[in-house]
């Protein structure tokens, strides 16, 4: 019996008691690719042929193939969207702190007339 004060783990689904689905990240995506590409490939494979264990043996192949490829690209996009979020992180921690400052890089960006003066008085004597 649960009390209130307990909370219920959520159960998570084990393939073939190694690979936690609902855990690792692309695993989902990754098998329910496989096996749609393992049952098209081997059905297909049977319509062309009429063999059986080479159909069979030919689905289990591409099951191998479409799994590991979606996983392999699955796995690549999720780490480039990580070093792009990281890199957005940066940028805007290193916004807050020089904001306001010499250092501000959106000053240098701006390149505004004023702040050229202040910085080099011999160009704002060759503008006037």
């Amino acid at each position: 019996m649960s009390t209130e004060g307990e909370t219920e783990k959520p159960k998570s689904f084990n393939l073939l008691g190694i690979l936690d689905v609902q855990n690792i990240p692309c695993a989902r995506d990754s098998v329910l690719y496989g096996s749609a590409g393992a049952l098209v490939a081997g059905f297909g494979h049977f319509l062309a042929t009429s063999r059986v264990k080479r159909s069979f043996d030919f689905g289990v192949g591409s099951f191998l193939l479409t799994t590991l490829g979606t996983w392999m690209f699955c796995r690549y996009q999720n780490a480039k969207l990580r070093i792009q979020h990281r890199m957005v992180h940066e940028g805007m921690k290193n916004k807050v702190m020089y904001e306001g400052t010499k250092m501000d890089p959106t000053k240098k960006a701006a390149g505004s007339s004023r702040d050229n003066q202040i910085d080099n008085p011999e160009s704002a004597v060759r503008e006037r």
